[in-house]
């Protein structure tokens, strides 16, 4: 084998990806067919569960260091309408206004100190497997060649090679409406007011949030605090753009016929224009070939894609890093599908309530957004939008013959953790992506029962206030995989920890 895993695209989700195999141990290539990292952001800014995963992994302190600006308050589009937190104390949905190129050269950096090798200017162009390997067909800067791997990843995006040479399905649906984002300045003759409105000399006040009109959807996220404006216009049209860059006098147009008037531009920050499709593959796996991020899926809405992606990512790394090992139990591949599918489901859920929300222009459509807009003005349902759009509902089915703890296949919560080597936290002992049996009750009969899988498994014991299990089993993606109940007696905690055990990491070593 060249290598053991065949990484295409060297987007958010295929860095991630390497970064999670370097931690596990695998050695991944990473193919990108463009030469240089594109200059123009395709998302400007990251936000959901996301964020906690990149604590976990210790590189939040970076991404926060690229940012382009302050944090902005937590105030979110959905179908036209927003969703406000602001009012909220801790707010279940949190972004940082990070452009995607600055999150690549945070990813692409800490791949390359991991041991990641990146080539950049290679292009696959078909691609081959059998029952133990996978070859790739490579155009590069000195001419074609072959790599032969375990297993490929395609993180080539919405129009992926790999997905359609490995014949997988994906079935949607595409709208007809381009949308225009731009990131401004203005000039003197446009002052932001403190509500968020613009007063344009000459013209009057444009609101900020939503504006609809014959033409089209205005959107104004504007702040005093800040310079830059973010103007987002939605037409109807049939006209197919590819990849051809948006330059400013085609916003401004846009803007002209949606917004009936002209609104002078000092400078742009950022330009980009897309379409929504509602697409998702029937399989994530098909063999040695595997897809993440827009090969998997695209939805209809801003703001959740690259969020998806990389938690596909994370997902995927360490369970192919087990087949890789040879310590995967049967089976372990095949929960990458079941488990992020289901995920991809949900999202694709509220983004296409999001595509029935804004579309309609006419009375009806009017009042639907205006009781839904009273109805997030209460904190459950605040609550529970910013969970959905955040991606933190999630909770994957823990499969067992044995009953399950209320907090088997969530998310780990952000314990603080007290023990003789003093506090931490369990982000902080994720940062090595190793599965971690956490044990908060001093529950000797646990710890023992765990020493099977010591090479595998490491085992933490603290205390923590309000604790909520006397252990937890906790997975590289920080999904827990088994709990134990206070004072669970060990007839019952021990056969079910170990069951779990072989059921996600493998036999017990003097098993093996």
């Amino acid at each position: 084998m060249d290598t053991d895993v065949i990484v295409v695209g060297a987007g958010p989700t295929g860095l991630m990806l390497a970064c999670e195999l370097r931690l596990a141990g695998v050695r991944p290539l990473v193919l990108e067919r463009q030469s240089h990292r594109r200059d123009t952001a395709k998302a400007g800014g990251l936000g959901g569960r996301i964020l906690e995963l990149l604590r976990h992994r210790g590189l939040l302190e970076r991404c926060e260091a690229a940012c382009t600006g302050p944090v902005p308050a937590p105030r979110f589009p959905f179908g036209g309408i927003h969703l406000d937190l602001t009012r909220l104390a801790d707010p279940p949905l949190h972004a940082l206004p990070l452009p995607q190129q600055r999150l690549e050269d945070v990813l692409a950096e800490r791949a390359g100190e991991l041991g990641a090798e990146i080539r950049r200017g290679h292009q696959v162009s078909g691609v081959v497997q059998d029952t133990a390997a996978v070859t790739a067909e490579v155009l590069g800067p000195d001419g074609p060649y072959r790599v032969t791997a375990r297993y490929l990843a395609g993180c080539d995006g919405a129009r992926s090679r790999i997905r359609d040479g490995a014949g997988i399905a994906f079935p949607g649906t595409a709208y007809p409406e381009v949308n225009r984002l731009a990131q401004v300045t203005f000039p003197d003759t446009v002052t932001v007011l403190g509500n968020g409105d613009l007063d344009v000399a000459g013209h009057g006040t444009v609101p900020g949030g939503f504006t609809r009109t014959d033409r089209g959807l205005l959107g104004v996220g504007a702040s005093p605090d800040s310079p830059v404006v973010s103007l987002f216009t939605t037409e109807d049209e049939a006209e197919e753009y590819d990849d051809v860059p948006m330059p400013l006098t085609e916003f401004q147009d846009s803007l002209r016929r949606v917004l009936g008037t002209d609104l002078p531009v000092r400078e742009a920050i950022r330009l980009s224009r897309f379409t929504f499709k509602a697409r998702q593959a029937e399989q994530y796996r098909k063999g040695r070939i595997l897809l993440a991020g827009d090969a998997a899926h695209l939805f209809p809405a801003t703001g959740v894609a690259i969020n998806a992606g990389m938690l596909d990512a994370v997902n995927l790394a360490w369970k192919l890093a087990a087949d890789i090992h040879g310590r995967a139990p049967d089976g372990l591949l095949d929960t990458y599908h079941d488990e992020r599918h289901l995920a991809g489901a949900r999202t694709m859920l509220h983004t296409q309530a999001q595509v029935a929300l804004r579309r309609g222009t006419d009375p009806a459509a009017e009042a639907l957004r205006e009781v839904f807009q009273e109805l997030l003005a209460d904190e459950q349902p605040q609550r529970r939008l910013g969970s959905l759009l955040a991606g933190t509902d999630i909770r994957y089915p823990m499969p067992g013959s044995s009953g399950h703890h209320p907090l088997a296949g969530a998310f780990v919560p952000d314990l603080t953790l007290h023990s003789d080597g003093g506090v931490t936290d369990v982000g902080e002992l994720l940062h090595t992506a190793r599965p971690l049996l956490l044990d908060l009750a001093d529950r000797e009969d646990l710890r023992r029962a765990a020493g099977d899988w010591h090479s595998r498994v490491d085992v933490h014991t603290a205390k923590t206030d309000d604790r909520p299990a006397d252990a937890l089993l906790i997975r590289p993606d920080a999904h827990i995989a088994w709990a134990a109940a206070a004072d669970e007696s060990p007839d019952d905690a021990v056969p079910a920890l170990r069951e779990a055990l072989t059921r996600w990491f493998g036999a017990p070593e003097g098993d093996v």
